[in-house]
Protein backbone atom coordinates (compact mmCIF):
# COMPACT_ATOMS: atom_id res chain seq x y z
CA UNK A 1 0.00 0.00 0.00
CA UNK A 2 2.69 2.34 0.56
CA UNK A 3 5.17 1.73 -2.40
CA UNK A 4 2.06 1.62 -4.97
CA UNK A 5 -0.72 3.66 -3.33
CA UNK A 6 -3.79 4.72 -4.87
CA UNK A 7 -5.46 7.00 -2.32
CA UNK A 8 -4.14 8.32 0.85
CA UNK A 9 -6.78 6.45 2.64
CA UNK A 10 -4.04 3.74 1.28
CA UNK A 11 -0.96 5.19 2.65
CA UNK A 12 -2.93 5.81 6.24
CA UNK A 13 -3.58 2.29 6.13
CA UNK A 14 -0.30 1.02 4.73
CA UNK A 15 1.44 3.26 7.22
CA UNK A 16 -0.47 1.71 10.24
CA UNK A 17 0.55 -1.57 8.82
CA UNK A 18 4.25 -0.50 8.62
CA UNK A 19 4.22 0.77 12.81
CA UNK A 20 2.76 -2.70 13.57
CA UNK A 21 5.24 -4.65 11.28
CA UNK A 22 7.66 -2.64 12.94
CA UNK A 23 7.26 -3.26 16.91
CA UNK A 24 6.91 -6.73 16.08
CA UNK A 25 10.31 -6.95 14.59
CA UNK A 26 11.57 -5.41 17.19
CA UNK A 27 10.33 -7.70 19.77
CA UNK A 28 11.70 -10.97 18.21
CA UNK A 29 14.43 -12.54 20.94
CA UNK A 30 17.58 -12.29 18.41
CA UNK A 31 19.08 -14.73 20.76
CA UNK A 32 16.88 -17.52 18.71
CA UNK A 33 19.42 -16.81 15.92
CA UNK A 34 22.72 -18.00 17.89
CA UNK A 35 20.92 -20.60 20.71
CA UNK A 36 18.86 -22.36 16.93
CA UNK A 37 20.06 -20.93 13.59
CA UNK A 38 18.66 -24.18 12.30
CA UNK A 39 16.01 -26.37 13.85
CA UNK A 40 14.57 -29.37 12.09
CA UNK A 41 12.12 -32.05 13.23
CA UNK A 42 11.08 -35.01 10.61
CA UNK A 43 10.38 -33.36 7.43
CA UNK A 44 9.49 -29.84 8.97
CA UNK A 45 12.35 -27.37 8.59
CA UNK A 46 12.97 -23.64 9.92
CA UNK A 47 15.67 -21.12 10.08
CA UNK A 48 16.13 -18.26 11.80
CA UNK A 49 18.94 -15.08 10.41
CA UNK A 50 19.95 -12.21 11.61
CA UNK A 51 20.96 -11.35 8.27
CA UNK A 52 17.32 -11.91 7.56
CA UNK A 53 16.40 -10.17 10.44
CA UNK A 54 18.43 -7.09 9.15
CA UNK A 55 17.03 -7.12 5.57
CA UNK A 56 13.55 -7.13 6.86
CA UNK A 57 14.31 -3.98 9.20
CA UNK A 58 16.05 -2.55 6.09
CA UNK A 59 13.11 -2.81 3.95
CA UNK A 60 10.72 -1.22 6.84
CA UNK A 61 13.35 1.81 6.97
CA UNK A 62 12.91 2.03 3.20
CA UNK A 63 9.14 1.91 3.51
CA UNK A 64 9.17 4.66 6.50
CA UNK A 65 11.26 6.80 4.04
CA UNK A 66 8.86 6.21 1.37
CA UNK A 67 5.84 7.13 3.98
CA UNK A 68 7.55 10.08 5.10
CA UNK A 69 7.76 11.27 1.68
CA UNK A 70 4.59 10.48 0.33
CA UNK A 71 3.07 12.25 3.50
CA UNK A 72 5.15 15.43 3.51
CA UNK A 73 3.88 15.49 -0.51
CA UNK A 74 0.61 14.95 0.65
CA UNK A 75 0.97 17.81 2.96
CA UNK A 76 2.21 20.08 0.23
CA UNK A 77 -0.74 19.12 -2.03
CA UNK A 78 -3.58 20.16 0.42
CA UNK A 79 -1.03 23.18 1.19
CA UNK A 80 -0.64 24.27 -2.86
CA UNK A 81 -4.36 23.74 -3.53
CA UNK A 82 -5.64 25.68 -0.84
CA UNK A 83 -3.14 28.98 -2.16
CA UNK A 84 -4.91 28.16 -6.03
CA UNK A 85 -8.06 28.41 -4.12
CA UNK A 86 -7.46 31.75 -2.50
CA UNK A 87 -5.77 33.13 -5.29
CA UNK A 88 -8.55 32.10 -7.05
CA UNK A 89 -11.09 33.63 -4.74
CA UNK A 90 -8.92 36.81 -4.11
CA UNK A 91 -9.03 37.37 -7.93
CA UNK A 92 -12.70 37.15 -8.33
CA UNK A 93 -13.13 39.82 -5.43
CA UNK A 94 -10.26 42.07 -6.37
CA UNK A 95 -11.61 45.56 -7.05
CA UNK A 96 -8.85 47.83 -8.61
CA UNK A 97 -6.44 46.32 -10.97
CA UNK A 98 -3.30 46.52 -8.51
CA UNK A 99 -5.21 43.65 -6.24
CA UNK A 100 -5.99 42.17 -9.50
CA UNK A 101 -2.36 41.60 -10.59
CA UNK A 102 -1.49 40.85 -6.82
CA UNK A 103 -4.20 37.67 -7.57
CA UNK A 104 -2.41 36.84 -10.61
CA UNK A 105 0.66 36.83 -9.20
CA UNK A 106 -0.46 34.54 -6.13
CA UNK A 107 -2.54 32.24 -8.41
CA UNK A 108 0.60 31.74 -10.49
CA UNK A 109 2.73 31.03 -7.59
CA UNK A 110 0.54 27.83 -6.66
CA UNK A 111 0.42 26.61 -9.76
CA UNK A 112 4.26 26.53 -9.94
CA UNK A 113 4.26 24.99 -6.64
CA UNK A 114 1.63 21.72 -7.88
CA UNK A 115 3.87 21.34 -10.65
CA UNK A 116 7.13 20.76 -7.58
CA UNK A 117 5.74 18.17 -5.89
CA UNK A 118 7.58 14.99 -6.55
CA UNK A 119 5.80 12.77 -9.40
CA UNK A 120 6.56 9.70 -8.06
CA UNK A 121 4.54 10.10 -5.27
CA UNK A 122 0.76 9.81 -5.36
CA UNK A 123 0.20 13.64 -4.47
CA UNK A 124 2.52 14.78 -7.25
CA UNK A 125 0.41 12.04 -9.23
CA UNK A 126 -2.29 13.79 -8.68
CA UNK A 127 -1.36 17.14 -8.92
CA UNK A 128 0.07 16.38 -12.43
CA UNK A 129 -3.87 15.51 -13.07
CA UNK A 130 -5.38 18.77 -11.61
CA UNK A 131 -2.30 21.08 -13.47
CA UNK A 132 -4.17 20.31 -17.29
CA UNK A 133 -7.84 21.92 -15.84
CA UNK A 134 -6.09 24.38 -13.85
CA UNK A 135 -3.46 25.84 -16.33
CA UNK A 136 -6.87 26.19 -18.58
CA UNK A 137 -8.43 28.05 -16.26
CA UNK A 138 -5.40 30.33 -15.57
CA UNK A 139 -5.24 30.66 -19.24
CA UNK A 140 -8.63 31.71 -19.78
CA UNK A 141 -8.00 34.28 -16.70
CA UNK A 142 -4.98 35.68 -18.12
CA UNK A 143 -6.43 36.25 -21.54
CA UNK A 144 -9.20 38.50 -19.78
CA UNK A 145 -6.25 39.94 -18.00
CA UNK A 146 -4.55 41.00 -20.77
CA UNK A 147 -7.54 43.86 -21.25
CA UNK A 148 -6.88 44.90 -17.83
CA UNK A 149 -3.01 45.15 -18.53
CA UNK A 150 -4.05 47.73 -20.95
CA UNK A 151 -6.55 49.58 -18.54
CA UNK A 152 -3.55 49.60 -16.32
CA UNK A 153 -1.17 50.82 -18.97
CA UNK A 154 -3.56 53.62 -19.48
CA UNK A 155 -4.10 54.48 -15.59
CA UNK A 156 -0.44 54.03 -15.21
CA UNK A 157 0.39 56.37 -18.19
CA UNK A 158 -2.49 59.09 -17.10
CA UNK A 159 -0.95 58.93 -13.50
CA UNK A 160 2.21 59.96 -14.48
CA UNK A 161 0.96 62.84 -16.92
CA UNK A 162 -0.96 63.82 -13.64
CA UNK A 163 2.04 63.96 -11.51
CA UNK A 164 3.87 66.07 -14.17
CA UNK A 165 1.71 68.88 -14.59
CA UNK A 166 1.18 68.88 -10.62
CA UNK A 167 4.92 69.17 -10.10
CA UNK A 168 4.98 71.83 -13.14
CA UNK A 169 2.31 73.83 -11.16
CA UNK A 170 4.32 74.50 -8.27
CA UNK A 171 5.47 77.68 -6.76
CA UNK A 172 3.12 79.77 -9.23
CA UNK A 173 2.70 82.47 -10.60
CA UNK A 174 3.48 81.00 -14.03
CA UNK A 175 3.42 82.86 -17.56
CA UNK A 176 0.44 82.13 -19.64
CA UNK A 177 2.80 79.54 -22.02
CA UNK A 178 4.18 77.53 -18.93
CA UNK A 179 -0.14 77.85 -18.17
CA UNK A 180 -1.15 76.01 -21.09
CA UNK A 181 2.05 73.33 -20.80
CA UNK A 182 0.29 72.29 -17.31
CA UNK A 183 -3.33 72.67 -19.11
CA UNK A 184 -1.76 70.34 -22.15
CA UNK A 185 -0.21 67.04 -19.31
CA UNK A 186 -3.68 67.66 -17.72
CA UNK A 187 -5.54 67.27 -21.22
CA UNK A 188 -3.13 64.39 -21.62
CA UNK A 189 -3.95 62.93 -18.52
CA UNK A 190 -7.70 63.36 -19.39
CA UNK A 191 -7.20 61.62 -22.92
CA UNK A 192 -5.30 58.46 -21.39
CA UNK A 193 -8.79 57.99 -19.08
CA UNK A 194 -11.02 58.56 -21.50
CA UNK A 195 -9.76 55.09 -23.64
CA UNK A 196 -10.74 53.34 -20.70
CA UNK A 197 -13.97 51.62 -21.53
CA UNK A 198 -17.39 50.88 -19.57
CA UNK A 199 -17.10 47.35 -19.85
CA UNK A 200 -14.51 47.08 -17.64
CA UNK A 201 -16.33 47.64 -14.89
CA UNK A 202 -13.34 47.88 -12.61
CA UNK A 203 -11.11 49.53 -14.67
CA UNK A 204 -13.69 52.18 -15.65
CA UNK A 205 -14.74 53.36 -12.14
CA UNK A 206 -11.08 53.84 -11.13
CA UNK A 207 -11.09 55.87 -14.41
CA UNK A 208 -14.26 58.15 -13.44
CA UNK A 209 -12.59 58.49 -10.17
CA UNK A 210 -9.74 60.23 -11.33
CA UNK A 211 -11.23 62.20 -13.94
CA UNK A 212 -13.23 63.79 -11.76
CA UNK A 213 -9.95 65.22 -9.82
CA UNK A 214 -8.39 65.70 -13.11
CA UNK A 215 -10.67 67.59 -15.20
CA UNK A 216 -11.45 69.88 -11.99
CA UNK A 217 -7.35 70.50 -11.53
CA UNK A 218 -7.62 70.83 -15.37
CA UNK A 219 -10.47 73.97 -15.14
CA UNK A 220 -8.58 75.45 -12.21
CA UNK A 221 -5.53 75.62 -14.64
CA UNK A 222 -7.82 77.08 -17.42
CA UNK A 223 -8.71 79.45 -14.91
CA UNK A 224 -5.35 80.60 -13.90
CA UNK A 225 -4.00 80.83 -17.26
CA UNK A 226 -7.06 83.34 -18.29
CA UNK A 227 -6.18 85.26 -15.54
CA UNK A 228 -2.71 85.44 -16.35
CA UNK A 229 -3.35 86.48 -19.78
CA UNK A 230 -5.97 89.19 -18.56
CA UNK A 231 -3.62 90.41 -16.53
CA UNK A 232 -0.70 91.12 -18.62
CA UNK A 233 -2.98 92.47 -21.13
CA UNK A 234 -4.66 94.80 -18.30
CA UNK A 235 -0.99 95.97 -17.27
CA UNK A 236 -0.14 96.69 -21.10
CA UNK A 237 -2.97 98.78 -21.66
CA UNK A 238 -2.22 100.71 -17.90
CA UNK A 239 1.22 101.51 -19.34
CA UNK A 240 0.16 102.81 -22.33
CA UNK A 241 -2.01 105.13 -21.12
CA UNK A 242 0.77 106.01 -18.82
CA UNK A 243 3.27 106.68 -21.62
CA UNK A 244 0.53 108.42 -23.39
CA UNK A 245 -0.24 110.57 -20.32
CA UNK A 246 3.66 111.15 -19.75
CA UNK A 247 3.67 112.71 -23.27
CA UNK A 248 1.04 114.82 -23.71
CA UNK A 249 1.90 116.57 -20.56
CA UNK A 250 3.58 120.19 -21.13
CA UNK A 251 6.80 121.02 -19.11
CA UNK A 252 5.11 123.86 -17.67
CA UNK A 253 2.78 122.46 -14.54
CA UNK A 254 0.85 126.11 -14.86
CA UNK A 255 -0.52 124.37 -19.19
CA UNK A 256 -1.48 120.90 -17.43
CA UNK A 257 -5.50 120.70 -17.95
CA UNK A 258 -6.16 119.16 -14.52
CA UNK A 259 -9.45 117.91 -15.01
CA UNK A 260 -8.30 115.87 -18.01
CA UNK A 261 -5.33 114.40 -15.98
CA UNK A 262 -7.21 113.32 -13.53
CA UNK A 263 -9.56 111.91 -15.22
CA UNK A 264 -7.02 109.35 -16.99
CA UNK A 265 -5.43 108.99 -12.99
CA UNK A 266 -8.34 107.61 -12.73
CA UNK A 267 -8.60 105.61 -15.45
CA UNK A 268 -5.40 104.11 -14.86
CA UNK A 269 -6.06 103.15 -11.62
CA UNK A 270 -9.21 101.25 -12.29
CA UNK A 271 -6.81 99.51 -14.77
CA UNK A 272 -4.18 98.33 -12.34
CA UNK A 273 -6.63 97.70 -9.64
CA UNK A 274 -8.21 94.60 -12.19
CA UNK A 275 -4.85 93.02 -12.16
CA UNK A 276 -5.48 89.66 -9.87
CA UNK A 277 -3.26 88.56 -7.12
CA UNK A 278 -1.48 85.73 -7.84
CA UNK A 279 -0.28 86.30 -11.14
CA UNK A 280 3.18 87.12 -12.75
CA UNK A 281 2.74 90.79 -13.25
CA UNK A 282 0.99 91.15 -9.85
CA UNK A 283 3.55 93.36 -8.08
CA UNK A 284 4.85 95.57 -11.06
CA UNK A 285 1.10 96.41 -11.53
CA UNK A 286 0.67 97.32 -7.24
CA UNK A 287 4.09 99.15 -7.84
CA UNK A 288 2.24 100.82 -10.72
CA UNK A 289 -1.01 101.63 -8.40
CA UNK A 290 1.02 102.57 -5.17
CA UNK A 291 2.79 106.01 -7.88
CA UNK A 292 -0.94 106.55 -9.75
CA UNK A 293 -2.57 107.12 -6.77
CA UNK A 294 0.00 109.54 -5.27
CA UNK A 295 -0.24 111.44 -8.29
CA UNK A 296 -4.20 111.53 -7.94
CA UNK A 297 -3.87 112.59 -4.17
CA UNK A 298 -1.53 115.51 -5.89
CA UNK A 299 -4.24 116.60 -8.33
CA UNK A 300 -6.75 116.96 -5.90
Amino acid sequence: MIEKPTSAADLALGEEQLQQTKIHLNNLPTVLANDWPEYKYGWYEWRFSVYGLNAARRQVGQLEAKAFQEKNAQTLLVDYNQAFLNAKQQYQQATTITDKKSAIAAWRSALDKLAEIPGQTLAGQTAQNQLDGYKREFQEVVGLAAGNERVSTLITAAQQFSWQAAKAGQNPPHTVTEWQQIENLWSEAINRLQQISSSDLVGYAQAQKLLATYETNLGQVKIRRQAEADAVQTLARAQQEIENLVASMPNDPKNWDRNRVISQLHSIINQLEKVEKGTTVYLKAQELLLSANNKFKQFQ
